[in-house]
């Protein structure tokens, strides 16, 4: 069953909040709700509802701290809590990920974060993902909140799975959904000649696992188009000239602007998007701007995806359901 944008917007009224749509396919700005104060059940049941819809809901003039942070994420699910984390995340709070741009990875892996920036994505698709891709239950959804930015630039893109595989021919789309690809941590990432620290940091913490390329939502049935720039390595069962040709053309077909949306954010916005069901495209022009961009990150633990056949996806290397 997909999502219906009558009940979603009559379930918004009567929790007095109003949905505002930022763009024809993907997105809404939600207003009306204070997301630190006690939300009851009807409050919570219509942000699910939009978040569903929509895809991606923004909110503005938040004032959240870390703590009601975590408590408005635990009303949709359960938090994910990283073993690793960067070195800006609060270490009393687990389930949050903080990322300060150019101080989180400056001097790491013996390259400043322009250099790791180009080589993460040096292909104008590499840098589109969905968060943790690669793991064989990827997170259902991210909350992301902003507490510094920048005047200017610093925005986040969003794509529409289920609009974009909609969007293929029929004939495509029946071609698409019996296949399988395999996500791999690290694979859009273009190594540094002679030795790469990043490398080694990869494949000490290699994580792989084979998706349908089409998967069925477990919420609203609708078929995704289960693509992301960063983590796919090769559709099964393909040769490589033939995987590539087509994951460049479904990439394509993903992130077609009449599918994306593009946020301008501000300190306290909150962005909630399904990470079953979109991929996102974090800036990469906050490097040039003399201004810190710090946000913080909360996951919630998602299921292993199942194919349009019913099979589910299988891990292949470091990642089994449920274990972060």
């Amino acid at each position: 069953m997909t999502t219906d944008s009558g009940m979603t917007d009559e379930a918004a009224r009567k929790a007095g909040l109003e949905v505002k749509p930022a763009a024809g396919y993907i997105g809404a700005e939600i207003g009306g709700v204070d997301l630190a104060g006690d939300l009851d059940d009807a409050v919570v049941a219509a942000i699910r509802a939009a978040v569903l819809r929509w895809k991606v809901v923004f909110f503005r003039g938040q004032r959240l701290d870390h703590a009601g942070h975590m408590a408005f994420a635990r009303r949709f699910g359960e938090i994910v809590e990283l073993p690793r984390r960067g070195k800006a995340s609060p270490p009393d709070f687990p389930g949050i990920e903080t990322t300060a741009d150019r101080l989180e990875l400056g001097g790491r892996f013996g390259m400043e974060h322009d250099e790791w920036l180009r080589r993460r994505r040096h292909t104008l698709l590499r840098g589109w993902h969905c968060d943790h891709g690669a793991r064989v239950d990827p997170p259902a959804a991210t909350i992301l909140r902003a507490e510094t930015v920048p005047p200017y630039g610093g925005d986040t893109t969003w794509s529409n799975l289920a609009a974009a595989y909609a969007g293929l021919s029929a004939p495509l789309r029946r071609f698409v959904d019996g296949l399988r690809a395999e996500h791999r941590l690290g694979v859009g990432y273009q190594p540094r000649p002679g030795d790469d620290a990043y490398v080694r940091h990869l494949l000490d913490r290699q994580v792989a696992s084979l998706h349908p390329l089409v998967r069925v939502h477990p919420e609203t049935g609708e078929r995704i188009l289960y693509v992301n720039g960063y983590y796919v390595e090769q559709i099964a069962g393909l040769s490589r000239p033939e995987s590539a040709a087509i994951l460049e053309m479904l990439l394509e077909q993903a992130v077609r602007p009449e599918y994306t949306v593009r946020f301008r954010w501000e300190p306290g916005s909150v962005a909630f998007w399904d990470n079953r069901a979109t991929m996102h495209l974090a800036p990469g022009d906050t490097s040039q701007l003399d201004h810190p961009r710090i946000m913080h990150r909360v996951m919630l633990a998602g299921d292993v995806p199942v194919g349009v056949d019913g099979t589910a996806s299988e891990p292949i290397t470091g990642s089994s359901p449920g274990h972060w």
